[in-house]
């Protein structure tokens, strides 16, 4: 059985969907907390925890977008309230909040790992979130893909590769945690957050595209196979 095509995807949708997520889980943050300890007196620890609105809010506007909550959102909202949760609990320092974020992108990690042994693992549904527009022709052809072996592989290959380099970012930002300044940190730590997902992201692009060819290939090799044993 032939993979389907994929549907057109809607270029504009993507962009705006890139721009509010870079915008709200990066820029935003850096600028709230610099901006409550510099120019209005804030303690870090609570401009460090005010900042972390700004995804609740990226979150709210993907789901009213597109009118549904989504696996991708349901994770990003559990993993807010465990940060809640985490950043109440222990030392109210700047430090320690640091330490707790840092916590709990390794708990991401470990989630992508545990989700191996899962029906479908995380990765199905991230890339579902990223490798579509979110309409339902786009969403059901992904779906679809679950079907062939090579997909599958593909998507459980990618988890275990974001598990295990989002628990080794983690481990290394509570380091560093300990090592730099807090007003460092507060800048570097999005940084290495979106830099390991950057980092990571065109990986998964290059994997991905490289399974599909090689799909292609052993499709386009069973057809001739086939073909000429017919004619034969």
């Amino acid at each position: 059985m032939s993979a389907p095509a994929k549907p057109a995807r809607s270029g504009g949708a993507s962009a705006i969907g890139w721009v509010l997520t870079i915008g709200l889980n990066v820029v935003a943050p850096i600028l709230t907390y610099n901006t409550l300890t510099e120019d209005h007196g804030w303690s870090e620890f609570s401009a460090l925890l005010l900042s972390s609105a700004w995804p609740v809010l990226d979150t709210a506007i993907m789901a009213a977008w597109r009118r549904k909550i989504d696996e991708f959102a349901m994770v990003t909202l559990v993993f807010l309230v465990i940060t809640a949760v985490v950043s109440l609990v222990g030392a109210h320092t700047a430090r320690a909040l640091l330490i707790k974020d840092s916590s709990v992108t390794g708990l991401f990690g470990l989630l992508c790992l545990g989700t191996l042994l899962a029906p479908r693992p995380l990765m199905f549904y991230f890339g579902r979130k990223f490798a579509t527009d979110g309409t339902p022709e786009s969403t059901a052809w992904w779906n679809g893909m679950w079907q062939f072996e090579g997909f599958r592989s593909t998507m459980r290959t990618m988890t275990l590769v974001w598990g295990v380099a989002y628990v080794a970012e983690a481990l290394v930002r509570i380091a560093l945690a300990y090592a730099l300044p807090t007003k460092t940190m507060v800048t570097l730590s999005p940084i290495m957050i979106y830099g390991v997902l950057g980092a990571l992201g065109v990986w998964t692009a290059w994997f991905g595209k490289r399974r599909a060819a090689e799909g292609a290939r052993r499709q386009a090799e069973a057809e001739a196979a086939a073909a000429a044993a017919a004619t034969a």
